[in-house]
This record gives structure tokens, sequence and C-alpha cells, in this order.
């Protein structure tokens, strides 16, 4: 039975695997991580990915240091599931970013793009022959919004709606903001060849999906995705 922990930025998600189908995925607090699992399952193996800071990791750990089992904190390496890391050092790239991109690679042979629409929006290549070949990183969609009422003295935080063109602040706001997510993802995706796909993930997904020129799928649990493809790997290994 493998749990898996995904420690972002703004919200923590788990899942509970058991080698065949997923038993349960849930979120919950990142900043006091409470599991919920099942009576009487008990996992056998933990990876965790957490890019929240060595607080959170602290709350994690004493969660789940109660199920005795054998832990792997994930991080980032030269190679992994196949897949091989062209970052310039390999163990800088997050990982969050890791996983998702094990997980896309496990989903399609095809070049593929990533993009994790959360509290940072982060977009990055996988090629079809395996090899993660790096991304770029931007203040995701709620960030932008929230920086412009803190760095603003008459901006409101927007409840309005994309429009071209927008003829009030609110949608302006909205506009602008969606525009440059977009527009950053389409921007990477040329660098792909035919046939690429387009995977979105993240709690702001659904948002900037319905914008994008270009087609593209929702894996709302990909980061579960590529630490279960962890936690399988080194169960064979």
């Amino acid at each position: 039975m493998h749990l898996l922990i995904d420690a972002g930025n703004s919200r923590l998600k788990y899942g509970l695997h058991d080698g065949r189908q997923w038993i349960l995925q849930n979120d919950t607090n990142g900043l006091a991580p409470e599991l919920l699992l099942p009576d009487g399952l008990i996992p056998t193996g933990i990876v965790v990915s957490n890019v929240a800071g060595a607080a959170v990791g602290q709350q994690i750990s004493k969660v789940i240091d109660s199920f005795a089992a054998p832990v792997e904190w994930l991080s980032a390496s030269a190679s992994r599931c196949g897949l091989i890391n062209d970052y310039e050092r390999p163990g800088a790239l997050g990982s969050d970013r890791w996983a998702a991109a094990i997980a896309a690679r496990r989903l399609t042979q095809s070049e593929c793009l990533v993009v994790s629409c959360g509290t940072a929006t982060t977009i990055d290549i996988v090629r079809a022959d395996g090899h993660f070949a790096g991304g770029c990183i931007l203040p995701g969609l709620q960030t932008m919004l929230d920086s412009l009422v803190r760095r603003t003295a008459g901006l409101p935080l927007s409840t309005g709606n994309l429009k071209l063109p927008p003829r009030n602040t609110h949608d302006a706001i909205a506009t602008g903001c969606l525009l440059a997510q977009a527009g950053a993802i389409e921007r990477m995706a040329r660098l792909l060849g035919d046939g690429a796909q387009i995977i979105l993930t993240g709690g702001n997904a659904e948002r900037i999906k319905p914008h994008l020129q270009i087609a593209a799928s929702l894996r709302p649990g990909l980061v579960l995705d590529g630490l279960l493809a962890v936690a399988l790997d080194s169960s064979t290994s």
C-alpha cells in the first residue's frame, strides 16, 4: 500500500494506492496536514514531494512517523523512472516538477508540455526521447491578481472576466492576468514538435484552460501519479 504526499505552497494533496488502483485522493491544509486514511489501511511505503519548506516537512514527519513505513523524500536526480534530467544542476529542480514530468512521460511517449497552475505556474518540456528539457516559472494566476492589490494603491482584487477588449478595471485585470498565463503556455508550446501534448494540472488549471488557443488536457493528480511511479519503481528495484 503506497502513500503519496504532494506538499505544495498552498495545499497538500495525498493519495493511497494499492498497486492496482487508487483507494483515495484528497487534499488538506499544507500548514497543518491531516491525513484521513480508511480504517485498517496502513501504508507499507511512502513517497513525499515537499516544496513548502522545512516547517511543513516537520509537520508531515510528525504525521507519517506513526506508520513505521519506509519514506522517500523525493528530490530530482539525473534520471528516474526512464526520464533523463537535462537541468544544469539536476538536484536543483523542484521535486513537484520532477514528479509531474515523470508522470507525463508515463502518460505519453510524444513531446509534452507539462503545466502546473498553482501558486506559481511552471511550464516544462518533456521530449519524446525521454529527456526533461527544462522549463519556466512565473507567478501563478491568483498570485498575479493578489500582487496587484498589494503593490498598487488603486487596483482592486479582480472579480472580472476575460473580455477583449476589457472596458472596466475588474475585467482589465482578469484579462491581463489570464492572457499572461495563456501566452506563456502557448509561447512555450511553440518549442515542441508536431503531435505534442499539453497537460495541465494544479488548482488554477480549469480557470486557464478555456482561454488557451491550443488543445490541452487536465490531469488534477499529476504529481501524485508521478510519486506513484517513483514508489513502484523503488519497490521493484
